[in-house]
C-alpha cells in the first residue's frame, strides 16, 4: 500500500434544542503547511468552501496549558515540542487521527496516536492560551500504542450526545461521555454483518484509517482511509458495508469527513493535497468543491452536524404511518397497527427461520425501552408486544435481532 493507512436521540433529537445544521464551521486537525505530514495543528475550517478561516492552535507558535484531570495537575509549555519522547507533555505531540466536536459543551475531543489518553480543547477559552485536558482510563489500555493496530483513528460525537472512537483494527469499539470528566467505556469489538460479501471491517487495506460520522437516527458510519463505507448499529456494534465513494483522485485517502450545512459529507486527505471533496451519502459519489484549500492537508475532520437531519425533522412531525389494523392490511410492513393507539402492537415474522428472536423498542437515539424474547417456528406468524409502563408519545423503533444478536429489521413506530 503506497498510502498512509496508519493516520491512521430522542433526548437530544428531538428535543427543542436539537442541533440545528446552520452554519459550515469543522474544525481539521492539520499539517505546517509546507507540503508536510506533521498532523498536530487544529485550524477552523468551512466546509463550504473549503477554505481554513482561523488557526485555533499552531505547534511551534501558540502556547499551551495541559491539565491532568486525574492528578489535577497542569504543565505549561513553550511551543517546539513535537518529538514521540516528549509527546505526552504535548497536546498533540504524537500527532493526531481522531478528533470530534462536542457542540453543545464546546469542546474538541481528540486522541494522539501513541498515547492512551483521551484529550480535549475548551473551545470556550478566547483570547488566551488555549487549555487542554487529558484523561487517561484502562479503557484505552489495549496493549502496544506502537502498534498500527491499536491507533485510534476514528472519533465522533452521536446523536446520544456521547463520543464513540475506534481503533484502526475495528476490535477497540471506545464510548465516552462529555461531561466534566468524561467516564470511557470499551464496548468490544466491531462485528461484520453477513451481507459484507467478505468485505470486513477489520481488513487492513480495505478498512483502516479514515473518520466517523453519526446521523440523526442513531447509527454511526466509518469512512475508511481507503474510501470504503460503513453503517455501524451502536446496540449491536454490527458493521455493514454501505460501498465506496467515486468520484476521487487515484491517490486521494479519504482521512477526514464531516457532515456540512445541507447534510452532505465532506472529505479531505492527508496524503495528498488535493483540496475538499463533496459526498452524497445518498450514492456515494464525489465532487470537487471549487477553490477550495490545498495548502494544508487534513488528518481528521470535526463539527457538531449530523447525517440525515432533515429526514429525523420530517419524523418529529409525524407526518406519515396510515393506521394499519391487520396482517391483511400490512404490506410490506412488518409492525402493526401503526400509529399504536392502544397498550399492544404485533409484530409479523413473514419469512424468517425458525429460531429465537428479541424484539426490540427504542427511542430515536438509540436507548433501549424494552426487550422481548420471541420463538418462531413457521412462516407468516406474528407475535404480540405489550408496552411496558407508559412510554411518552413519539416516534420510536422495533428492532427485530436473532440469536446471534444480527439485526433482521427495523421499523419506525408512532405510539400515540
Amino acid at each position: 500500500m503506497n498510502y498512509k493507512i496508519l493516520l491512521t436521540s430522542a433526548v437530544i433529537l428531538y428535543s427543542s434544542a436539537s442541533f440545528s445544521q446552520n452554519n459550515n464551521k469543522a474544525f481539521a486537525i492539520t499539517g505546517d503547511g509546507n507540503k508536510d505530514f506533521v498532523w498536530m495543528n487544529i485550524r477552523q475550517v468551512d466546509l463550504g468552501t473549503g477554505q481554513v478561516s482561523k488557526t485555533i492552535f499552531q505547534r511551534d507558535k501558540s502556547n499551551f496549558v495541559l491539565t491532568d484531570v486525574n492528578a489535577k495537575t497542569s504543565v505549561s509549555k513553550v511551543p517546539g515540542i513535537d518529538n514521540y519522547a516528549q509527546a505526552k507533555s504535548h497536546p498533540t505531540g504524537s500527532f493526531v487521527a481522531a478528533a470530534a466536536l462536542d457542540r453543545r459543551g464546546n469542546k474538541l475531543y481528540f486522541t494522539p496516536m501513541r498515547v492512551g489518553e483521551l484529550r480535549w480543547l475548551d473551545l470556550d477559552v478566547k483570547n488566551e492560551t488555549p487549555k487542554f485536558y487529558s484523561l487517561s482510563s484502562p479503557a484505552l489500555n489495549f496493549g502496544v500504542q506502537a502498534d498500527e493496530a491499536n491507533h485510534i483513528t476514528r472519533m465522533v460525537i452521536g446523536a446520544d450526545d456521547n463520543g464513540y472512537a475506534l481503533t484502526n483494527d475495528g476490535n477497540h469499539f471506545i464510548k465516552f461521555t462529555t461531561g466534566k470528566k468524561p467516564v470511557i467505556t470499551d464496548l468490544g469489538n466491531l462485528i461484520d454483518a453477513e451481507s459484507n460479501n467478505g468485505i470486513s471491517v477489520h481488513n487492513k487495506c480495505t478498512s483502516w484509517g479514515g473518520d466517523m460520522l453519526a446521523d440523526a437516527m442513531g447509527k454511526l458510519y466509518i469512512i475508511s482511509a481507503n474510501r470504503h463505507v460503513f453503517q455501524v448499529d451502536i446496540n449491536s456494534r454490527v458493521a455493514t458495508h454501505k460501498g465506496v465513494i467515486t468520484g476521487l483522485p487515484n491517490n486521494y485517502t479519504t482521512n477526514a469527513a464531516a457532515v456540512d450545512a445541507e447534510g452532505d459529507i465532506v472529505v479531505s486527505s492527508a496524503n495528498v493535497f488535493e483540496g475538499y471533496y463533496k459526498v452524497k451519502l445518498s450514492d456515494l459519489t464525489a465532487t470537487s468543491i471549487a477553490g477550495s484549500d490545498r495548502l494544508y492537508n487534513a488528518s481528521d475532520l470535526a463539527n457538531g452536524n449530523l447525517l440525515l437531519q432533515k429526514e429525523a425533522d420530517a419524523a418529529r412531525k409525524y407526518s406519515a404511518a396510515p393506521l394499519l389494523g391487520t396482517a391483511a392490511d400490512f404490506g410490506e410492513k412488518r409492525v402493526y397497527p401503526n400509529p399504536v393507539t392502544a397498550s399492544t402492537f404485533a409484530v409479523l415474522f413473514d419469512a424468517e427461520k425458525p429460531g429465537s428472536y428479541s424484539i426490540t423498542l427504542a427511542d430515536l437515539s438509540g436507548r433501549v425501552i424494552q426487550t422481548q424474547k420471541a420463538s418462531i417456528n413457521k412462516a407468516f406468524q406474528t407475535e404480540q408486544v405489550t408496552l411496558a409502563g407508559n412510554p411518552a408519545k413519539g416516534m420510536y423503533f422495533v428492532k427485530v435481532y436473532d440469536a446471534s444478536k444480527q439485526i433482521v429489521f427495523t421499523e419506525k413506530v408512532l405510539i400515540q
